[in-house]
């Protein structure tokens, strides 16, 4: 999988469009996915022992930030390095083994793929485009790739 310098400026420079309001998208990212599989809420464990509704829940909204900065990052990273780090934190290995321990499928992965791509497509509409939607698809695909081969 490559990463054209196009694609890379396109994520980019969307997400610079989406950054100040990017924690109301990231929760809207992953409100969507839960409209589409509501059992998905399930597999988080910070969400099963919570009371709050998942608009409030604040480790969502960290959750969703994280997996948001994560794909445009991807971006980035692949034109650098040829390869995607996740952070300091964490590692792809460890994505991976909570992926896999919470029973995360390729449907989970490709619905995610499409409320991420929804979002984005609100988020900055005078932006979106076939390319637009093609750059953040490559992004998030070689992201799902990286946690899949540690799986």
């Amino acid at each position: 999988m490559v990463i054209t310098a196009k694609q890379e400026a396109l994520v980019v420079s969307s997400w610079n469009e989406m950054k100040d309001d990017a924690p109301t998208y990231a929760l809207k990212f992953f409100l969507r996915l839960f409209e589409i599989i509501p059992s998905a809420a399930k597999r988080f464990s910070f969400l099963r022992d919570s009371n709050l509704p998942l608009e409030k829940n604040p480790k969502l909204k960290a959750h969703a930030m994280g997996v948001f900065v994560m794909t445009c990052e991807a971006a980035t990273q692949l034109r650098k390095t040829g390869k995607v780090n996740v952070g300091a934190n964490t590692s792809v290995q460890h994505l991976a083994s909570v992926h896999f321990k919470a029973g995360v499928a390729d449907l989970h992965f490709e619905v995610l793929k499409f409320a991420l791509l929804e979002t984005i497509k609100e988020a900055v509409p005078y932006m979106w485009s076939e390319e637009l939607k093609e750059a953040w698809s490559e992004s998030y695909d070689y992201l799902v790739v990286a946690i899949k081969n540690e799986m």
